[in-house]
């Protein structure tokens, strides 16, 4: 089985692990990561003030999208992300619109996600949806 990017796992190997090192925990397991991950990536960017940042940012940004397939949302994914927001919706507890297309590419590929360490409860909710969170160690 492979794993499919969460946002919080992309920035939390950005701000303090070594990838290779971090990834190695996982068995050599495929990664992917979503579109709406590398779309939020690049929002990081354009949303910081400083352009030396920015730019720090941006180079972080292709490698990630150099090193790890970008898994577009398409048709299936779609479907899948209908079920998963409508069943949030109407237990009352929705989801965010990218945490569901997150999900929802997961289940499509037939992966688990991976988290960042501060975890991500909402994701243990979705129906056969298998979370890893990071560990920095």
């Amino acid at each position: 089985m492979g794993l499919v990017a969460d946002t919080s796992a992309v920035v939390a190997i950005e701000r303090g692990g070594d990838l290779e090192r971090t990834l190695a925990g996982f068995g050599g397991e495929p990664l992917v990561v979503p579109a709406i991950v590398y779309a939020e990536l690049l929002a990081g960017v354009s949303l910081t003030g400083d352009p030396v940042r920015a730019a720090e940012r941006r180079a972080k940004v292709a490698a990630v999208a150099a090193a790890f397939p970008i898994v577009e949302f398409g048709r299936v994914f779609a479907e899948r992300w209908a079920e998963i927001v409508g069943a949030f919706r109407v237990s009352g507890t929705p989801i965010s619109s990218n945490d569901a297309q997150v999900a929802a590419t997961a289940l499509g590929l037939g992966f688990g996600v991976l988290v960042g360490p501060a975890d991500e409860a909402h994701f243990r909710r979705v129906p056969g949806l298998i979370v890893h969170v990071l560990s920095l160690r």
